[in-house]
């Protein structure tokens, strides 16, 4: 049982003058503050260190108290004989009558101490009745009693499991790790089954309980049963034998060989009685039901979850419930709930840690709380006065667990606090065995810190993962340290190791990589911590710069492009002639030139370490790498603008792939050759290139995707949409273009979906389809933001823009496509300025700004012409005559010569949609000069060239213009 003195007590404090209560047994009441002894209500007289003695003793009822206590108890700062504590404890057991009647009152445990084993009852004295506010905490109850009752939250299933276990007599256990709420579950089901079932139930707190032989002691005080022998257990049994009993066993882990014993015992002999205990482990007696006690429920996301959907996980309502406790007047919304949910994450759905943090909002609000969570989880908070003192700290309940352990068990735990979330027993044995803790030492002591709840099983990532709950690794982390700095580095620089060489292990084909990568994306933790400490001051730079190379797929599996970029720059700063020209640096360059690519824009850097990348791939003989790097190459010259370069890298590719003579080979050489003739103007090769490319291509999968770092085949596909397009097939360039996108968001890649949308919105641009241009830009713009891809963030401020200038907003439209273009410009995305340039000067003519139009068509004309960028030229010549034509009829022939121009560019690339645009202008042109049978022979020979796309935008124009040329024409008759 468990004595409360209510030392210190809110009532003591309160009402100092009251004396609280008095301490029973037998006919002897004890009023330690009065420093009295009453037998039978009547005074005793007593010595004050007899009495001294007795009140020690009787505070802590059936916990052998060793004599040095007693001796600083009762003789502080003395130097006393044994024989004086043995004189003082013979006058105690005369004065007591110890043993004589049916009462027993003081136990001695042969060279250790002495023990206070009769049945100890608190007694409330005759005093004013203090406030109600106060009396709650202090309920006093007598021997085997029940404690008091709190509101159970989130174990309606677990209650209803123990109470269909125990409907028949039997050993039942539940076990779980401290804090986790197994006294206050075994509590609900001891009142469950006295108040629903008419059971007799008894309850006995073995905490205080140093000595297993002291438990029959306890056991009988707990059920009334006067002890006179030496052998209690028999005096209990023979009292019990035929009782329909249920004996509650609380905290039963630091005596669980004398418990496993006693528990066997009463079952054999008793088979009436059930017994229910709490333990960290198993008792692993005869014939007992184990009943695992987990964590809390709560939502891993909460994001999406409304504010009831929170608040109906049980972890949360606890969180909630306790700080609505603590401070009234709290308000939760769904931001808060949202961050009570990410809070009661990180403390693995603990009960005692969920309620310890809650006390803290209530005093200082969630955002402070959160932050004082920190690494160590606030272990020293203090919770409940009245709870048990291992039981008001997470430091206490761990020390209660910790001081358990063997050495090896101890330093296992301390060892294993490195590993941040789930690791295999691989790991474990890697990282924690050495010199002074071998394998085998190692494999018993994990055994015995999973069966005692301190290394649990985590079965999300594989079915053989473990992981330490946070506030566990806390504290292991916290001994670890105390240790000091060469053990700690020893076990991290292990720790390290074997991430660099389990990564090392991923494979080498795309799908093999991609295989491994998904197996460890449980391990980013782990990984992070290897790096931080290897980088670190005290930490190893081979070790780190080897592993971030073979970490480098994992990154990419997990879209992390800018926590890849930063351990990369690293990385490559550390390198050192060990790794210099070797495919180590290849790695890690190749790496850093694509994420700085997509989440820095592509400055000189990204093109540097491309270029260093490709350079080792060839020295080393690596065709496949050579072509992988030829990819990103071109992809980068292509961004920058430089497109004569881009298609330098896609000849040298095809010529590789030659060599190669593999299919993949070819299909991604054709990528990049269509492409680049795409943009160069020559439409028809484009489309037998990019043709090639799909043919030879496997279908699109996620591991070559993140290989390649791109997914070529699905550029293919876009990039194909748009050519189709051009040679006047919409409804062909319109069904590529959405397949291409449902295969782009199956790869969950974003750099590949952003890549399809962007060259897609422009099919949905240029076909009319405004509904599905809207959904596609805002879909880009949201996965552009969410991954931090400042090119495209700046891309998708200017597509609002051209949308802007298209739905009437021109001025704000015209403001949008200037910024965007200057953040482009800034990151040297060059690849679609033309049509932000385009769009800008068509707002600019709108807005009443011939001249500013034509400055800025002028300069994208002569860049266009400069650096091979022919496919945008018909479109531009078109703009350009708009603009001149503002400037009076005298440039009417301007106009007409550079729409003359527009369509025979147009016609010699096969654009035949350009040829149209441009055939509609000259068309209108002529309409104005009375030119009738010219405009309605140029629109007549396009009628018939398309075959299909009739509801597209530029043909429901064409038929518009066609029908006003053959009313005119009927109206110019005689």
């Amino acid at each position: 049982m468990r004595l409360n003195t209510m030392k210190g007590s809110v009532l003591e404090r309160a009402f100092s003058d009251v004396e609280v209560g008095r301490l029973a047994f037998g006919p002897f009441e004890l009023a330690p503050h009065r420093r009295l002894l009453m037998r039978n209500g009547a005074p005793v007289e007593i010595g004050g260190r007899a009495l001294d003695l007795l009140i020690a003793l009787v505070e802590q009822p059936g916990r052998v108290m060793s004599k040095r206590e007693l001796f600083d108890r009762v003789w502080p700062g003395r130097t006393v004989e044994d024989t004086s504590l043995r004189f003082h404890v013979t006058s105690l057991r005369k004065l007591l009558g110890d043993g004589a009647g049916d009462e027993r009152y003081i136990a001695t445990q042969v060279g250790v101490g002495y023990a206070f084993v009769g049945t100890v009852r608190e007694v409330a004295a005759v005093a004013p009745a203090p406030p109600r506010s106060v009396v709650p905490e202090l309920s006093l109850r007598a021997a085997g009693a029940l404690p008091v009752r709190t509101r159970l939250i989130g174990r309606e299933s677990d209650v209803e499991r123990i109470l269909d276990g125990l409907a028949h007599p039997r050993l039942f256990t539940v076990v779980g790790p401290g804090g986790m709420g197994k006294t206050t579950l075994a509590v609900e089901v001891g009142y469950r089954l006295a108040s629903e079932h008419g059971r007799h139930v008894r309850f006995v707190d073995l905490a205080a309980l140093a000595d297993g032989a002291l438990i029959p002691w306890a056991l009988a005080g707990a059920l009334g049963i006067p002890v006179q022998t030496e052998d209690p257990m028999a005096v209990l049994l023979g009292h019990v034998r035929t009782q329909d009993i249920v004996l509650i066993l609380d905290n039963c882990e630091h005596l669980i060989d004398a418990v496993c014993g006693v528990a066997e015992r009463i079952r054999e002999t008793a088979p009436q009685i059930s017994v229910l205990a709490t333990s960290r482990e198993p008792l692993r007696a005869r014939d007992e039901h184990v009943h695992w006690l987990g964590a809390l429920p709560f939502p891993s996301d909460a994001i999406g979850l409304s504010l009831q959907e929170i608040l109906a996980f049980p972890a949360v309502q606890l969180f909630v419930e306790r700080a609505s406790a603590a401070n009234s007047a709290l308000a939760v919304d769904v931001e808060d709930a949202r961050a009570i949910a990410q809070m009661c994450e990180r403390l693995d759905g603990m009960a005692l840690a969920i309620e310890l943090a809650a006390v803290r909002v209530a005093a200082h609000g969630l955002v402070t709380t959160s932050a004082m969570l920190g690494e160590r989880f606030a272990l020293s908070w203090a919770g409940r006065r009245t709870a048990l003192p291992r039981q008001q700290t997470l430091q206490a309940t761990l020390d209660w667990s910790y001081e358990l352990l063997n050495p090896s068990e101890r330093r296992t735990l301390e060892r294993l606090s490195v590993f941040r979330g789930p690791f295999s027993l691989r790991a474990a044995l890697t990282v924690v065995s050495d010199d002074e803790l071998d394998e085998a030492q190692v494999v018993a002591a994990f055994e015995e810190l999973t069966s005692k709840c301190l290394v649990a099983p985590d079965r999300t990532h594989c079915p053989e993962a473990y992981r330490l709950l946070e506030t566990t690794r806390a504290y292991g982390k916290a001994k670890l340290d105390e240790r000091g700095e060469v053990e700690l580095d020893a076990v991290r620089r292990r720790h390290a190791r074997f991430f660099r060489d389990r990564m090392a292990e991923l494979g080498e084909t795309p799908e093999e990589i991609f295989a491994g990568a998904a197996t460890m994306s449980g391990q980013i933790g782990n990984i992070r911590d290897a790096l931080d400490w290897s980088f670190g001051g005290r930490g190893d730079l081979a070790v780190a710069t080897s592993l971030v190379a073979v970490s480098v797929p994992l990154f990419a599996y997990l879209s992390l492009f800018v926590e890849g970029r930063t351990w990369c720059e690293r990385a490559v700063r550390s390198l050192d002639d060990q790794f210099r020209d070797t495919a180590v640096e290849m790695e890690l360059q190749a790496a850093l030139g694509l994420t700085l690519m997509f989440t820095r824009g592509n400055a000189p850097e990204a093109g540097v370490a491309l270029r260093r990348a490709f350079d080792i791939a060839t020295a080393l003989g690596d065709r496949w790498n050579q072509l992988r790097l030829l990819g990103r190459l071109h992809i980068f010259h292509e961004r920058i603008g430089e497109f004569e370069q881009a298609l330098a890298w896609a000849e040298q590719a095809v010529d590789i792939a030659e060599s190669v003579g593999h299919p993949e080979a070819t299909g991604l050489a054709a990528s990049l050759a269509g492409v680049s003739h795409h943009l160069f103007g020559d439409q028809a090769r484009a489309r037998r290139e990019l043709e090639t490319s799909l043919q030879k291509s496997a279908p699109s999968e996620r591991s070559r995707t993140l290989y390649y770092g791109f997914d070529h085949r699905n550029r293919s596909g876009i990039a194909l949409s748009r050519v189709l397009w051009l040679q006047g097939l919409p409804d062909q360039a319109r069904r590529l273009a959405v397949q291409t996108e449902v295969e782009a968001i199956a790869l969950d890649h974003p750099v590949t979906r952003c890549i399809a949308l962007i060259w897609g919105h422009s099919i949905y641009v240029w076909t009319g389809d405004e509904a599905q241009a809207k959904a596609s830009l805002d879909t880009f713009a949201q996965i552009a933001e969410v991954n931090g891809f400042v090119p495209y963030i700046a891309v998708a401020l200017g597509q609002r823009g051209v949308r802007s200038i298209q739905t009437g907003l021109v001025r704000e439209g015209v403001s949008w496509i200037q910024e965007s273009l200057a953040r482009l410009h800034a990151a040297r995305y060059e690849l679609l300025t033309t049509a932000f340039e385009h769009a800008l000067a068509h707002g600019l003519l709108l807005d009443g700004q011939p001249d500013e139009a034509l400055r800025t068509v002028d300069a994208t004309l002569a860049r266009c012409r400069g650096n091979g960028e022919a496919f945008a030229l018909p479109e531009l010549l078109r703009l350009r005559a708009r603009i001149v034509q503002q400037y009076g009829a005298d440039q009417l022939a301007e106009a007409e010569r550079l729409l003359d121009e527009a369509l025979d560019i147009s016609r010699k690339q096969g654009a035949r949609a350009w040829e149209l645009r441009s055939a509609h202008d000259l068309a209108e042109l002529w309409l104005a000069q009375g030119k009738t049978r010219q405009a309605r022979t140029l629109l007549g020979s396009l009628r018939e060239a398309f075959v299909e796309g009739w509801d597209t935008a530029d043909l429901r124009e064409l038929e518009h213009l066609w029908t006003r040329a053959q009313e005119a024409e009927i109206s110019a008759r005689p």
